[in-house]
This record gives structure tokens, C-alpha cells and sequence, in this order.
């Protein structure tokens, strides 16, 4: 995108103007960069929403300087005329989003990340990491075997419907499931 921005700064540089030409190219090239990032950004948020939230920071701004405080998102919501959910969020659309490997601590020594601090209010961290390993083992499998725990497992059917569904014997499908199982537990 900074190519552009020097194509465009060099088609459009005017020698009589008596300026530098880098002078008249780095901001050009900036804005380049600055508009490829607005417009593909992974998130995207929409124009009203952005809008909202800039007259919002702006509200914000007058009124810590009228009050000396933090202004609550009613006097903010009141300021620019919008209701408390459309500023909120709208503000929290903007915020850029966190690395789950951005370090919140270091000591010097070892930092804590993102990740770390993570946790589901319904199972352990130990579950999660057992979901993406059992996830990573499964990807592992052949067709075959996938198809069947997947039937198994996920879909509740038993092995002589398997069977008679893919068209071999219950015996097989009880063997190629318990040879599944155990590269599984293998793997993880």
C-alpha cells in the first residue's frame, strides 16, 4: 500500500510548488497505508457505528474538561444524543482487538499473556486444552474412521446402524472404533 501512495505521489507532485518531493510524498504514503487499514480491516465495523463513537470520545472529552471527572455513558449518551446501548457499543466496536499473546505482566523474568489469564466459567483450563487436543487427534484419522466417531459419538447412532448405513459388518465398525479410540488417547 506504500507503493501506491508513491505512485500516487509521484503522478501528482508538482516541481513548481518549491517543495521537497519526500516532503509531499511520506504523508501521502501514510495516508495510503492509514485508509488500506481503515477499509481491510479484519473487524469491520460499520460507518454510523464508527461515527457514533467518535462523537462519543468527543463528548467525552468536553465533559471531562467541563467536570474534571469521568463522565458516565448517560451524560455521554445525553451529549451527543444517542442512547446508552448505541454508545457503548459503538465505543466498544473501535477498541482494536488483543493478542492472546499480548503480555499483560513481566517481571523480568516471566511474562503472563493474554492466553494465561483466560478461563470458561464452565469448565477448566485443562478441559479446553483436552477440547483442542481431542480436536487435533481427530483431524489425525482417516475418512473412514472419522466418518464412524463421528456417527458414534457425535450423532448418537449406535454400531449396527453404522453398519448398516456404510454398508459393513458391526464387528467391523466395533474394530475400526476401537482402533480410533486408541490412536486418540494416544495422540493426546
Amino acid at each position: 500500500m506504500g507503493c501506491i501512495g508513491l505512485i500516487k505521489a509521484i503522478d501528482n507532485f508538482n516541481t513548481e510548488q518549491g517543495v521537497k518531493f519526500s516532503t509531499y510524498a511520506v504523508p501521502m504514503i501514510i495516508g495510503e497505508i492509514r485508509r488500506y487499514l481503515r477499509d481491510n480491516n479484519t473487524i469491520r465495523v460499520a460507518r454510523s457505528v464508527r461515527d457514533t463513537a467518535y462523537r462519543a470520545l468527543q463528548a467525552k472529552e468536553e465533559l471531562q474538561k467541563k467536570t474534571n471527572r469521568e463522565p458516565t455513558i448517560s451524560e455521554i449518551a445525553k451529549a451527543v444524543g444517542e442512547t446508552e446501548e448505541a454508545v457503548s457499543a459503538a465505543l466498544e466496536a473501535i477498541v482494536e482487538p488483543v493478542s492472546l499473546y499480548d503480555p499483560v505482566y513481566n517481571d523480568g523474568g516471566d511474562s503472563v499473556y493474554v492466553v494465561d489469564q483466560l478461563c470458561d466459567e464452565n469448565s477448566s483450563t485443562d478441559v479446553w486444552l483436552e477440547d483442542i487436543a481431542l480436536r487435533e487427534a481427530l483431524k489425525r484419522l482417516g475418512d473412514r474412521e472419522k466418518r464412524i466417531i463421528s456417527m458414534r459419538f457425535y450423532k448418537g447412532k449406535t454400531q449396527m446402524e453404522i453398519a448398516d448405513e456404510i454398508g459393513i459388518s458391526q464387528a467391523q465398525v466395533s474394530r475400526i472404533e476401537k482402533s480410533a479410540i486408541e490412536r486418540i488417547r494416544k495422540q493426546m
